[in-house]
């Protein structure tokens, strides 16, 4: 991704709690800045969604949920895009937030698309392999 430079005034406060992040990740701060402005405008865009860590980063989440986006939307691909379908396979939630995510696989399709495959491809054998304290000699 090409880069802009560009003057910005921060409140002090901000500069201190990404200078934090940027200590406690230990990324740089300009990493860090840039991710909280991309997530920013992503929760922007669409709204009930969140940014949490996650084992293997940041995802973006259904509000108030321990929800990935990308869980639904694995859900919904199966159900061929049958809203119905998908409410119903999650009651618990409202419309609003099964919207949330179908909202932001709209806006980020190719970020959720390959969250999918890449948990699609976990098996058996893959998960020994990344964890072989979980073997238990019958794979």
């Amino acid at each position: 991704m090409s880069t802009v430079q560009k003057s910005l005034r921060i409140p002090r406060e901000t500069i201190d709690d990404i200078e934090k992040i940027a200590s406690e990740t230990g990324r740089e701060f300009s990493s860090i800045a840039n991710a909280l402005l991309a997530e920013a405008v992503r929760m922007r865009r669409c709204p009930g969604i969140v940014f949490v860590n996650g084992v293997i980063g940041r995802k973006a989440k259904i509000a108030g949920t321990g929800l990935d986006v990308w869980e639904i939307i694995a859900t919904y691909i199966s159900v061929n895009n049958n809203f119905p379908r998908l409410r119903k396979a999650y009651h618990w939630l409202s419309d609003q937030q099964l919207q949330a995510a179908i909202g932001y696989y709209t806006a980020y399709r190719d970020e959720i698309d390959r969250l999918i495959t890449q948990n699609e491809s976990w098996n058996r054998k893959t998960v020994v392999d990344h964890y072989p304290f979980l073997d238990q000699g019958d794979i």
